[in-house]
């Protein structure tokens, strides 16, 4: 019991942080209070929906995360992940820009995860075959990645069109919510499903608990027959995957073009919103929502001019955000037991 209020407090902490932001902005839409200028500007609906757009790749990245380090595995590369995924996305959309526009789209989402599984499988055999510092192969993916996509990126490329919402009929009707929840672009659903989808494959299903207990006390499950190693290879590479899926957000379904560096630390907030979050999936939607609200904050401060300071100060918020909740504001954390540590079977100790 002592064990699970570790692992839920921050969980909490986030989640409320995140149910007080969407009834402040009901209240502000809602009501009279919408006409009080820097109430508009904190929870008005533009703020909303760029909170949600700015929350999707932050949600992926900390599900890449969850899946990675709760099997022992410590992947700080998420953001190479992010930006192999938006590369291969880019250059997928673009050799296929004489193709049917989804057709197009769907090759290129397609090739965004299958890369980023290829960077997850990477780490995974830095890390368990060559028993490379798991800091240090996670540094290696993230130079990687960015050295490959800023010397192979073709500047005179260009990706023709991008993923367009699609309204979920009586949902989107909600007054304020319906149209930022339910009328949104295909890759947005699916970061939404995915964390109920692995929530209940980590908590509900033999591979979860066989995950799980990777994680905690790999001798154990090696005990009862669990191949330790095949799960961290396996949940690596699907983080990987999921990783690349939120780069592909980048490219499109968010910007509809490449650019070099364009995760601009999007990986380590994620990593930021995993731990904020206590490395459970609602917890670390919670997470990615409040500081997704922190860009959007950042947007709409720049762009409404209510506030008399220098617009560095203003950018710098989601980051100085993101360290204050993760070094000072969560308070004790738990991450798995076994995290970072090498297995060796018994048959390669002698």
């Amino acid at each position: 019991m002592k064990q699970d209020g570790i692992w839920r407090r921050s969980a909490l902490i986030a989640g409320g942080l995140a149910i007080f932001l969407v009834v402040m902005v009901l209240l502000v839409n809602l009501t009279d209070l919408r006409q009080v200028v820097w109430l508009r500007v904190l929870f008005g609906v533009s703020a909303l929906n760029f909170t949600l757009r700015a929350a999707v790749p932050l949600v992926l990245g900390a599900l890449s995360g969850i899946l990675c380090e709760r099997t022992g595995i410590i992947n700080i590369g998420i953001e190479g992940m992010m930006l192999a995924g938006a590369f291969a996305g880019f250059v997928a959309k673009v050799a296929t820009n004489d193709w049917p526009l989804l057709l197009s789209l769907v090759f290129g989402v397609a090739a965004a995860m299958f890369v980023g599984a290829l960077m997850g499988l990477l780490h995974a055999l830095l890390s368990i075959r060559f028993r490379v510092d798991q800091i240090i192969s996670g540094t290696v993916i993230i130079i990687l990645a960015a050295g490959f996509s800023a010397y192979l990126f073709d500047r005179d490329a260009v990706a023709e069109g991008k993923f367009g919402p699609l309204r979920i009929p009586i949902l989107a009707d909600i007054p304020v919510i319906g149209d930022i929840l339910f009328n949104n672009p295909p890759i947005t659903y699916t970061a939404l499903l995915l964390v109920a989808l692995v929530h209940v494959g980590l908590f509900y299903t033999r591979w979860g608990l066989r995950s799980r207990a990777c994680g905690e006390h790999p001798r154990a499950a090696d005990t009862v027959g669990i191949n330790v190693n095949f799960y961290r290879y396996l949940n690596t590479t699907l983080g990987g995957s999921l990783a690349g899926l939120a780069g592909g957000f980048l490219v499109l379904e968010a910007v509809g073009q490449f650019q070099e560096g364009m995760t601009a630390g999007r990986g380590f907030i994620s990593l930021a919103a995993m731990i904020f979050g206590n490395w459970n999936p609602f917890g670390a939607l919670a997470a990615a929502t409040l500081f997704g609200y922190t860009q959007a904050l950042q947007n709409e401060l720049l762009l409404a001019g209510v506030v008399d300071i220098p617009r560095q100060f203003i950018s710098i918020l989601p980051y100085v955000v993101t360290i204050v909740a993760v070094s000072g504001f969560v308070g004790r954390v738990r991450p798995p037991a076994a995290e970072g540590k090498v297995y060796e079977t018994e048959g390669s100790l002698q």
